[in-house]
């Protein structure tokens, strides 16, 4: 199975992670198949960039994201994305609205 989690990164108590698609039995910072983002918790507010379009084309593999990663993309709408794109919609036309807003 695979899965969407933390992989944890930076020095001894100055910790950073990145978000990464992995397999279930990798140790947290082992093996990884894709980086598709990264995560600050020293900022305030804490930094969280990810790719939105990957994120979405992992669920629809079949990915399971862990319980931060999976909170995050409940706040930023990524499962109504997922219900668009397995509805038909083309995957780069789900977040050009976004972009074009924030432009």
């Amino acid at each position: 199975m695979v899965r969407i989690r933390l992989r944890r990164t930076g020095a001894r108590n100055q910790p950073s992670y990145r978000i990464v698609v992995a397999d279930r039995r990798s140790p947290r910072d082992g093996r990884f198949i894709e980086i598709i983002g990264h995560y600050n918790p020293r900022t305030e507010p804490e930094t969280v960039v990810y790719k939105k379009e990957r994120a979405v084309y992992w669920l629809s593999q079949g990915a399971q994201p862990s319980d931060a990663v999976r909170r995050w993309f409940e706040k930023d709408g990524i499962y109504e994305a997922l219900k668009r794109y397995r509805a038909g919609e083309p995957l780069e036309t789900l977040f050009e609205e976004e972009a074009t807003e924030s432009s």
